[in-house]
């Protein structure tokens, strides 16, 4: 008996489709037609609210839709001359991993580079304040902000106002350099404003990376860090809270590729309000040449009530069996039952209670900024956020 090939003759010559599985595969082009128009059906944009970041998707001239506030920079001698794609260091690092990010790239000839000085210790955080100037204005930018050896310091990022802004953040920080990056996304509530952060640590190198998100109608910040030097060391920490119609999402990448090299990854975040949604995917990857790595990423979600969503999912790819360690956890749900009992044994009523648990959960990551001044602000505007929570009611499942 012979079996009867009944494979479509259009099948027959075709090649076979493997997608991508890890966040390392994917492509990269300084084009934006390489990319073409995202449907939603790929894998960097499936959880993504591709119908609202649309704008973002169109190669054409923009306003200029930022002011940016860096007087105090200048003064500081803190800025460098950046004129034309090719002037140093822009690319060393920074290589568009989608079509926002390419188009950011084209569009934007002159780059905002910040430099901390060889040696140098900086006392006082260097603060970068990006206003939008309208939320039907659309504008594109590359930062560059460059450590140099033996620097210390802190940048800080601060947008604010209505925009359509896509943003490249190109981080390099050479050997034996400690730096710490702050970016806060305190938008307006019809901002759409999409980021990607690329960033290299050289030897004996350190970068503590914090995303903080608040404000915003879509939100999406994706950072990735390469921990390329012996013994460099890497944080990556994000602070979230989205509210009734709110998108916040970051795709989360560490690279380690130096011997004895350590990462952190901590990501949390709150939910409340009909539609309020947070897209949370953690990639980390050593390679084989990574021997003595210790690595661990965490990511947890605190879902305050019912119609709010949150995904989780992390990845972890070892490529060599000489680490350290390496570990990944995920965990969404509502209050700690427990917690809200024993508060209330204590004679606290239940409303007060949901509050403190809610600021014990989210502090953990304010209080690793090092910055007194930013905390505080950054504790204010979670005080804010609860109060614009009515009552917090508890969520009767955990988000998706």
């Amino acid at each position: 008996m012979t079996a009867t090939d009944t494979t479509p003759a259009h099948l027959v010559d075709a090649e076979p489709f493997v997608p991508i599985q890890t966040r390392s595969e994917r492509p990269t082009s300084y084009d934006p037609a390489d990319f073409g128009t995202p449907t939603g059906r790929e894998v960097n944009w499936k959880l993504s609210d591709v119908k609202r970041l649309a704008p973002l998707f169109v190669d054409e001239e923009t306003e200029a839709g930022i002011e940016l506030g860096i007087d105090a920079l200048a003064e500081r001698g803190l800025l460098v001359e950046s004129t034309g794609h090719d002037a140093a260091p822009r690319g060393e690092v920074f290589v568009p991993e989608d079509v926002v990010s390419a188009i950011a790239w084209k569009r934007c000839e002159d780059a905002l580079h910040i430099r901390l000085p060889e040696g140098q210790v900086q006392d006082e955080p260097a603060i970068v304040r990006l206003t939008g100037t309208g939320a039907d204005r659309h504008a594109n930018g590359h930062i560059v902000v460059e450590a140099m050896p033996g620097s210390v310091g802190t940048v800080v990022l601060h947008h604010s106002g209505s925009a359509q802004y896509a943003q490249n953040l190109e981080i390099i920080v050479r050997d034996g350099a400690r730096l710490t990056l702050i970016s806060v996304q305190d938008w307006q509530d019809d901002t759409v404003h999409a980021a990607a952060h690329q960033a290299v640590v050289g030897e004996g190198a350190y970068l503590k990376h914090m995303v903080v998100s608040f404000g915003g109608g879509v939100v999406r910040v994706n950072p990735s860090m390469r921990l390329a030097g012996h013994r460099a060391e890497g944080e990556m920490f994000g602070l979230s809270f989205a509210d009734s119609g709110q998108h916040i999402e970051s795709q989360v990448f560490m690279f380690h590729e130096g011997v004895e090299t350590r990462g952190d990854v901590l990501y949390k975040g709150a939910l409340q309000g009909t539609g309020a949604r947070s897209v949370w995917i953690g990639d980390v990857l050593i390679g084989n040449a990574a021997t003595g790595t210790d690595s661990y990423e965490k990511n947890q979600n605190l879902v305050l009530t019912d119609g709010a969503r949150a995904d989780s999912i992390p990845n972890l790819e070892i490529q060599t069996g000489d680490i350290a360690g390496a570990g990944h956890a995920s965990a969404t749900g509502r209050f700690d039952d427990e917690q809200l009992f024993y508060l209330q044994s204590r004679g606290i009523e239940e409303e007060e209670a949901r509050r403190l648990v809610v600021i014990g959960f989210l502090m953990e990551i304010v209080q690793k900024i090092g910055v007194p001044e930013i905390e505080a602000r950054l504790a204010d505007a979670i005080e804010e956020e609860l109060r614009r929570g009515a009552g917090l009611a508890p969520a009767s499942k955990a988000g998706a």
